[in-house]
């Protein structure tokens, strides 16, 4: 095609977002390009100083890489087979595969399932994902924030801050809102909807902790962690969620895995339906029958005495203290009821919760109705494909994310590689009239 105008520049293919998804749809479009014989020009730009934020910081520092068993029942947002599709594209047995020949091993945290680098240490991840990409001819340039996407002739012209750069196709990896600080502040959301795509609504963070009002009982635990079972509700009293896992309380409420697990089920159910309720189980698998048969048994020993053998003295007192019932001595059969409630199903009035600048991912973004899911290009914008968190899926803590990031960034990568016009190079294809 003509030459680009001064202070323009022309790639092949643009990758906006360096993160995880980013970098892998970079590294595998080059390397399928390379394949073809058909080497493309491939730019990755990040409007970052440093690149891979979230990956430095994910798994307290560790990266937890994936899981050792990936299903699309460990995912939200999309319906199970549109996810289910993509991560059969790209498995745990791959990405296991596609970094061990980069050089990273891995072990498997026995009572999770996680995957980690043997170093203990993100920052392998992030360098082997930056050799990779610059071993398939991908080049990054930062801070580099682009600000505007037009469709133009054979391709786009993407505004950064940078300069302006025309490219045949784009691969949008900006991830969503979650942890702002790291540059995923939503701004490429607002990208895809210029370019005609929706987000699903509503838009919340997901993986994150959950606020109760000042001075609830449970801030005063804060520090203790235990296995509970979280369960959510519909006001009609249907069951619409439930998480067993690790909880940890805190002076603002609660965290750990099983609220990081339920938050977004929680925020999203609260949307649709302001009467929906929280409850926690104390004591997983444990029925309120079963506790008041405990209590029961225990008569003359006293409350605190039956329950300090399941629970810390702490709970045990403030369960006793929340149903009103004496630490020692019988139990009317009213209060011994009521305090067995209270063990099993705890109602937790939310206030809140700690936000996108905690959260370690977005529940919400463009639906996959709007792309293809055999190449993730958009059903919208000819050209232009989608990764990684831009996407409505978002999975359960434990490396999940990480694993959409590679199955999602995989299959844009190769069908953007070999797909649409080459503006570079000697071999360019010619100009076309078509409009994106």
């Amino acid at each position: 095609m003509a030459a680009a105008g001064a202070g323009c520049r022309e790639v092949d293919l643009l990758v906006v977002g360096a993160g995880a998804a980013g970098l892998f749809a970079a590294t595998w479009a080059g390397r399928t390009a390379r394949a073809a014989g058909r080497p493309l020009t491939i730019l990755a730009v990040d409007g970052a100083r440093r690149l891979g934020a979230k990956i430095l910081v994910a798994g307290g520092g560790r990266c937890n890489v994936t899981h050792h068993a990936v299903t699309e029942a460990d995912y939200a947002g999309a319906t199970p087979p549109a996810i289910r599709k993509v991560l059969r594209r790209f498995t745990v047995a791959d990405t296991t595969a596609f970094f061990g020949a980069a050089g990273v091993e891995f072990y498997r945290e026995a009572d999770t399932g996680k995957l980690f680098p043997v170093s203990d240490s993100s920052r392998t991840i992030l360098d082997a994902l930056l050799r990779e990409a610059s071993a398939a001819g991908v080049e990054l340039l930062h801070p580099a924030r682009v600000s505007a996407i037009t469709g133009a002739a054979a391709g786009f012209v993407v505004t950064t801050a940078a300069g302006t750069i025309r490219t045949g196709r784009v691969i949008l990896c900006t991830g969503g809102k979650s942890l702002p600080k790291s540059g995923s502040d939503g701004e490429g959301l607002d990208l895809a909807r210029s370019l005609g795509h929706t987000l699903a609504d509503p838009l919340v963070p997901a993986l994150v902790p959950l606020l109760l009002p000042a001075g609830h009982w449970i801030t005063a635990l804060s520090g203790l962690a235990l296995p509970a079972t979280l369960s959510l509700r519909s006001g009609a009293g249907k069951l619409l969620q439930a998480v067993t896992g690790s909880v940890l309380c805190t002076h603002l409420g609660l965290s750990g895995p099983a609220v990081l697990d339920i938050s977004r089920h929680w925020l999203i159910a609260r949307h649709a339906d302001a009467s929906a309720t929280l409850a926690i189980n104390w004591l997983p698998g444990e029925t309120a029958e079963s506790i008041d048969r405990l209590l029961v048994a225990g008569q003359g020993r006293g409350a605190l005495a039956v329950l300090r053998e399941r629970l810390t003295e702490r709970l045990s007192r403030c369960l006793c203290a929340a149903a009103a019932a004496p630490v020692a001595g019988d139990l009317p059969r009213e209060l011994r009821r009521a305090l067995a409630a209270a063990v099993v199903a705890t109602p937790l009035p939310i206030a809140g919760d700690r936000g996108f600048a905690v959260a370690e991912a977005t529940a919400g973004g463009v639906p996959l109705t709007e792309v293809r899911l055999d190449t993730l290009e958009s059903r919208i914008c000819p050209g232009l494909h989608l990764a990684g968190e831009m996407l409505d899926v978002d999975g359960r803590i434990g490396g999940f994310n990480f694993q959409w990031a590679w199955a999602s960034g995989y299959v844009a990568g190769i069908a953007a590689a070999g797909a649409g016009p080459r503006l570079t190079g000697p071999t360019a294809d010619p100009p076309s009239a078509t409009t994106a």
